[in-house]
């Protein structure tokens, strides 16, 4: 299987046809040792016999080149694999795999991977795909149970190792000793080695040798030896402008080491006051190598591992984290690791491991870091509420109450009301959450930084306030990556798409949702994807498109389980049960919701869509009680858009009263500019009049409903409201043409225009292979085109 390489196996086989076709011709694949070219040959060799491959090619000599020549315009056809040019030739370049490829890759290899190692490899390889497999192969059983660190470079027994470290024993001295000063030194580039050394010919020798990542240089460290390391730490402690990277060499090659060690740490210090994490973690971790007490050392390894993990890299937070544990036994210490291993853990694991962990990390915090310890229990509250645990939550309630001061600080009053709030929420007591919650959403406007932004965002979507939940969120996201807290980016991301939902903006929720998978996976938040994916389930299951929301819970699922995500796993079966109610199986999404055992939170949001599927199902009685903890919140917070769905509800179920219940919600749904669910909720109205014998009043709403829906191009609630529109004796409700494109066609378009292949298309948007095929089909259709190139050119 050719993972993350779909668009060059197509540029493939579109060569090959064409050689079928009698017009073959040379085409060079390009890319780094290791990249996937062979593999590429022998696809190509197992689909056409009449295909010559030429491997590992350095230049195109005079045999090569009139080779090309010959078999142009015939049956037959010349690939060419290199790691260089393309020597003037058409060609396609293989790019390192990106990170959910590789994850994908190292799935294949080894199925159940921890999804922490699988990070790790990843993050060790750089999209290579042999060095994935070489690595794969190489980890030993301690590191897969997670007892011994992940590995930290290839293994010896590596081909690629050993084909890295003969190019540089090959190089002349002069060129071994730039790839040595570039390897003791990851920022230098190779620009700034010509300006270092003014041997312009030294570095364009060292030439790949020079490539950043971590997976060249660590390689490439392994080989030089010690004398030559020390003697360009020595040479760039000289060369470089002052500033804590010479600080760190000139530590390196000398004895004051302390003095450097302080140096660095007022560094570390500065940049992150200034934002800069990755810096701030580059020094901290320098300056923890630097120092020789046991306490100290395990503090500055802990602020390094603080900085990754702010930086959206957890991954090296945690192999940081493992050697800082090992050397303190100060309980103040253990407390701030714990809550920074909980911190990852919400990210990326168990969340009542975490809720556990952060727990113990207030309790151990609260007599000397206040500020912290408070922070940990607003974690430990998000974990508890994934988990879906509400005697963790009610836990970490008790606590905040009983901490919380009269004089509190602001900052530390939001976070503790928020605790407090949303635990009475989930309690269903209303009277005491209401007050916690507006003092929170009063507060995120004065508290910097994007947590409190967060807090508020959550606060004021509990009150049903969505336009502030929206510009918390909007604001939390653009803080985070201001002041380089990039680990907060997807899950301030989620409530940017819940709160656009709520206002009924589908196009911004499934930007906001999108753009949250991805951040969430590049930085190994696999909790975080999960929560994206089931918002996206719903907003496609909303949209009346069951198989996309199926695929996208599908891909969700395993990792629900295996974590215990409560919390995700009943947004995705609120998202089941809607997609249920869109097929028209309203006893399978009646049993989804009343039988799931899921978060207390989702199940009351849930209910309108359980009241829907009790009455299609004639057992009206069985979604009373969910009904009425819906009214409970829907009531106390105000919400017109809820309220709405309330007196949906009622007209649903009742009798003679169904007609104000009716005429309030859509009136409520036009207050609050839900028209989506105003379009819902005149659908069944519809149909409760012309079932009632009032087919002109039926009418009015059937075709106000399908004109709300063709705005959305929500084509199943088309086709629905139109067949009730004909049903009510009116012929007008035939299709039409519509030329815009849905948000979720534009993307499509977008990326077909980039080159993406449909299955590459799937994978980015989370659908399946058959729902791109179809939509694609639905936009050559409204745009009047009629291939993919046509469809390139109109967007251009």
């Amino acid at each position: 299987m050719l993972r993350g390489r779909d668009r060059q196996r197509v540029a493939v086989d579109a060569f090959l046809r064409r050689a079928r076709a009698g017009h073959g011709s040379a085409l060079v694949l390009r890319g780094e040792p290791g990249s996937g070219k062979t593999a590429l040959l022998d696809h190509a060799r197992r689909t056409y016999d009449a295909v010559l491959c030429v491997d590992d090619v350095r230049r195109l000599d005079d045999d090569l080149r009139e080779l090309a020549e010959d078999v142009t315009g015939t049956g037959a056809a010349l690939l060419i694999a290199t790691e260089t040019e393309t020597f003037g030739l058409p060609s396609v370049v293989l790019e390192p795999l990106d990170r959910a490829a590789s994850l994908q890759v190292l799935d294949d290899l080894l199925p159940g991977i921890p999804a922490a190692l699988a990070v790790d490899v990843a993050e060790l390889a750089c999209g290579n795909p042999l060095a994935l497999a070489e690595l794969a192969a190489s980890l030993t059983s301690d590191q897969l149970g997670g007892t011994a660190p992940p590995p930290e470079v290839l293994p010896e027994s590596s081909s690629l190792r050993t084909r890295l470290l003969a190019r540089f024993e090959a190089l002349s001295p002069a060129a071994r000793h730039v790839v040595a000063l570039a390897a003791v030194d990851e920022e230098l580039t190779a620009e700034d080695l010509a300006r270092l050394t003014g041997d312009l010919d030294a570095v364009t020798e060292a030439g790949t040798l020079l490539d950043p990542r971590r997976l060249i240089r660590s390689t490439v460290r392994t080989g030089i030896p010690t004398a030559l390391r020390f003697q360009a730490h020595g040479e760039l402690a000289r060369l470089l402008p002052e500033g804590p990277r010479r600080t760190w060499h000139a530590a390196v090659t000398g004895n004051d080491g302390g003095e450097h060690a302080d140096a660095l740490a007022a560094s570390a210090e500065h940049a992150r006051r200034c934002g800069d994490f990755a810096t701030a973690a580059r020094d901290h971790g320098r300056a923890a190598q630097l120092t020789s007490e046991p306490e100290e050392k395990a503090r500055r390894l802990l602020r390094a591992a603080s900085d990754h993990w702010a930086r959206g890299a957890p991954h090296r937070s945690r192999a940081v984290l493992r050697t800082a544990v090992r050397l303190t036994d100060t309980v103040e210490l253990r407390a701030l690791m714990d809550l920074l291993a909980g911190g990852i853990d919400l990210g990326e694991s168990l969340p009542d491991v975490a809720a556990d962990r952060l727990m113990r990390a207030a309790r151990g915090l609260v007599g000397t870091q206040r500020g912290l310890a408070v922070a940990a229990l607003g974690y430990a509250g998000e974990a508890a509420s994934i988990a879906g645990d509400p005697r963790r939550h009610t836990a970490v309630a008790e606590f905040a109450k009983e901490i919380r001061r009269p004089d509190e600080h602001p900052a530390t009053r939001l976070t503790l009301d928020h605790v407090i709030g949303v635990s009475a929420t989930l309690a269903g007591r209303h009277d005491e959450a209401l007050p916690a919650l507006r003092g929170v959403v009063a507060l995120a406007g004065q508290v910097p930084g994007p947590q409190a932004r967060i807090w508020g965002s959550q606060a004021a979507y509990v009150l049903g306030d969505a336009t502030r939940s929206y510009e918390f969120a909007m604001s939390a996201v653009t803080s985070a990556r201001e002041t380089g807290y990039t680990a907060l980016v997807p899950w301030a991301l989620v409530y940017r798409a819940l709160s656009a939902l709520l206002l009924d903006q589908h196009a911004a929720a499934l930007t906001a949702a999108t753009e949250g998978v991805h951040a969430a996976t590049a930085m190994g938040q696999h909790n975080a994807v999960v929560d994206h994916l089931t918002i996206l389930a719903l907003l496609a299951a909303l949209r009346g498109d069951a198989e996309t929301a199926l695929h996208r819970i599908d891909t969700a699922t395993a990792h629900i389980t295996e974590r215990g995500l409560i919390r995700p796993g009943t947004f995705g079966a609120w998202a089941f049960a809607c997609a249920d109610l869109a097929r028209d199986r309203p006893a399978d999404a009646l049993d989804r919701l009343r039988l799931h055992h899921g978060h207390t939170g989702i199940k009351v949001m849930a209910a309108p869509h359980l009241v829907e599927a009790a009455v299609a199902c004639g057992k009206p009685s069985t979604g009373d009680r969910a009904l009425s903890r819906y009214e409970k919140w829907a009531g106390a917070t105000g919400s017109a858009a809820r309220l709405a769905l309330s007196h949906r509800c009622h007209g649903l179920r009742a009798a003679g009263t169904a007609d104000e219940h009716f005429e309030e919600a859509i009136r409520l749904h036009r207050a609050s500019g839900t028209a989506l669910e105003l379009a819902k909720t005149e659908l069944l109205y519809g149909n409760r009049l012309r079932r009632g014998r009032k087919p002109k009043a039926a009418r009015e709403h059937l075709r106000d409903a399908v004109r709300i829906f063709e705005s959305y191009q929500a084509d199943h609630w088309v086709d629905r409201a139109r067949a009730e529109l004909r049903a009510a004796g009116d012929s007008t409700g035939e299709p039409k043409d519509h030329p815009g494109l849905t948000p979720q066609q534009a993307q499509i378009a977008a990326l077909v225009a980039e080159g993406a292949t449909n299955r590459e298309i799937a994978t980015r948007l989370f659908l399946s292979h058959r729902t791109v095929e179809h939509h694609l089909r639905n936009i050559f259709a409204r745009l009047g085109v009629r291939s993919r190139v046509e469809l390139t050119r109109r967007l251009d």
